[in-house]
């Protein structure tokens, strides 16, 4: 098992285990790009100079704050190590919070919560059956990376998994006013018709959440165009995107998509209906295309 990220105390009143974090993703983008000169094809090394243009060694180079125009004061490392910071080595539980209220907005990054030993597996096994069962998220802080994070921890929904989740969380203040986005988004009326269409498109394109099919497209084609240059073959470029069709307003809009997808779903499809707001138009629901061509087969 790889080393882990943070290891300290879970405390929550009187109760407290010792658990480890390991990150829960990972990069996996293998292209890499290097920085080069146009002229000579030869790799750009990066240094660090001082004001007078002369090399500093990584050994020397220390954190310093301005705490006036153009005066620093140095802060060594082991000055930030010895931080009297108790979240450093214990997450305090402050209070539980419904899982629903988590804005997705908060969540920064995931990580795997394991007790740290067998012994403390007892105690790690009770909350986070309790948090499973009450449908509760713990909030905490830890600090690491040079700050103090604010933290949720969270049970996973089923049983498969015998660990917990850790995330942290974007504090309030990070988080951009949404008003000065949306204030100025006009105010419209819903017509129950398009509404209609709209959730039967929804229910028509719902499926089951598998994360493995969705990968990194640009990631491939970056790949491709690579290997062609390695090659030294045409590189295939990106074709214009076709120019949708002039639709003449959202109904029409909605009936074609309707119409367009169906949900892949094992339950037995109802009978053909007329869609809502037919009567404007008289369109029905079609068959799948899989359907049409067997009965024109037959």
């Amino acid at each position: 098992m790889p080393r882990p990220f943070w290891s300290g105390q879970i405390q929550i009143s009187l109760v407290s285990f010792g658990v480890n974090l390991f990150p829960a993703t990972e990069a996996k983008s293998e292209i890499r790009f290097h920085q080069l000169s146009r002229k000579t094809g030869e790799r750009i090394r990066h240094q660090k100079v001082s004001a007078d243009e002369e090399p500093v060694e990584k050994s020397d180079v220390v954190k310093g704050y301005e705490y006036r125009k153009g005066e620093y004061v140095i802060i060594e490392p082991d000055d930030i190590e010895n931080l009297r910071i108790p979240s450093r080595h214990s997450l305090e539980v402050s209070q539980f919070i419904d899982i629903a209220e988590l804005d997705p907005a908060f969540y920064e990054k995931p990580y795997f919560v394991v007790p740290e030993s067998d012994v403390q597996s007892e105690a790690f096994a009770v909350v986070r059956k309790a948090l499973q069962s009450t449908h509760k998220v713990a909030l905490g802080k830890i600090a690491f990376g040079g700050r103090e994070h604010l933290v949720a921890v969270a049970a996973p929904t089923n049983d498969k998994d015998a660990g917990m989740m850790a995330y942290t969380l974007r504090y309030a203040e990070e988080l951009r006013n949404s008003a000065n986005y949306f204030s100025d988004i006009k105010k419209t009326a819903i017509d129950q018709d398009q509404l209609s269409l709209a959730k039967e498109l929804i229910k028509r394109k719902t499926a089951r959440f598998d994360p493995a099919k969705f990968t990194d497209e640009y990631e491939a084609a970056l790949r491709k165009m690579v290997e062609a240059k390695i090659k030294h073959a045409p590189i295939s470029r990106e074709e214009p995107a076709a120019r949708p069709g002039k639709v003449v307003n959202l109904m029409d809009a909605l009936r074609q998509s309707v119409q367009a997808d169906s949900a892949p779903s094992t339950r037995k499809k109802p009978p053909a209906r007329a869609l809502p707001g037919a009567s404007k138009a008289g369109i029905a629901l079609v068959k799948s295309a899989t359907k049409s061509k067997s009965r024109k087969s037959a």
